[in-house]
């Protein structure tokens, strides 16, 4: 009887979430440049404007449960795509530099926050979404931090619009500086926020560089750097524990750090 009733209450924005999510997949293959999670973050906007409401709280289950636990182990399903042998040859020889280039990048976003009196929420996901990986970052760390629809969406609009950016200009960019084919690979995976851009901006550079052959270099350091959303979920989670005892409150009824897991491992290869 329950699990008539959890599906007779989800189905329908399940199957929404997944009409959706097949042309937005398609599209993002033919323009890797926006990349799949983009174009179906964009058509549910529209949808969600010329949608009455009344057929939005219908979907409102469904599509808030596909957002959150089927996205969650789905991205751990793509963990198993990653080749852990080449990640430990290929990452420790970048490390130093996406250790550097993530540390400066947070530092950053921090200081920024202050100055521009950014909302926290927002500051924190864009922080980790520029220096870590973009919008998988974002899905990890936003349960983490109990973030909203609304902050979520103002975060991904901005990495989106540098992932644009960075796709187009980087590799005119890394020719002007010079670099060679192995610096490229480095700059681009370290430099440019989603999985989808860099493969782009890489696919760019060896059609200017017959031979090159940056892009599953450049893939390899951008998955090396996204694995470092674990160790800052972890602290995120723990200091989201620390300001709910600070106030007052019980720190398991705010937050749950097995609740988080799962959104440590979109960490591991969300190909966005």
């Amino acid at each position: 009887m329950q699990l008539a009733n959890f599906v007779r209450e989800r189905w329908k924005g399940v199957l929404f979430c997944l009409i959706i999510a097949i042309p937005a997949t398609l599209l993002g293959k033919q323009i890797e440049v926006v990349g799949g999670p983009v174009f179906a973050i964009l058509f549910g906007m529209v949808l969600a404007l010329v949608f009455p409401k009344n057929r939005r709280e219908q979907l409102a289950a469904g599509v808030t449960y596909t957002s959150k636990k089927v996205l969650q182990y789905a991205v751990i399903l793509l963990g198993f795509g990653m080749n852990l042998s080449q990640i430990l040859s290929k990452g420790a020889q970048s490390l130093p530099i996406i250790v550097a280039t993530i540390s400066t990048s947070l530092v950053i976003a921090f200081v920024l926050c202050r100055v521009m009196n950014v909302p926290g929420k927002i500051a924190t996901l864009v922080g980790v979404g520029s220096s870590i990986c973009g919008g998988s970052a974002i899905a990890a760390t936003a349960p983490v931090i109990d973030a909203d629809d609304r902050e979520i969406a103002q975060a991904i609009s901005v990495i989106f619009l540098f992932n644009v950016i960075a796709a187009l200009v980087f590799p005119t960019l890394g020719g002007m500086l010079g670099l060679t084919n192995e610096g490229f690979g480095l700059f681009a995976g370290t430099a440019i926020n989603d999985t989808s851009s860099v493969t782009a901006a890489a696919s760019a550079w060896d059609s200017m560089h017959p031979g090159a052959n940056v892009l599953e270099s450049a893939t390899v350091v951008k998955l090396t750097r996204t694995l470092a959303i674990i160790p800052i979920t972890l602290v995120l989670a723990c200091w989201q524990m620390h300001l709910a005892r600070k106030a007052g409150g019980d720190a398991k009824s705010t937050f749950s750090l097995k609740r988080a897991f799962p959104c440590l491992c979109c960490s591991l290869c969300w190909r966005a």
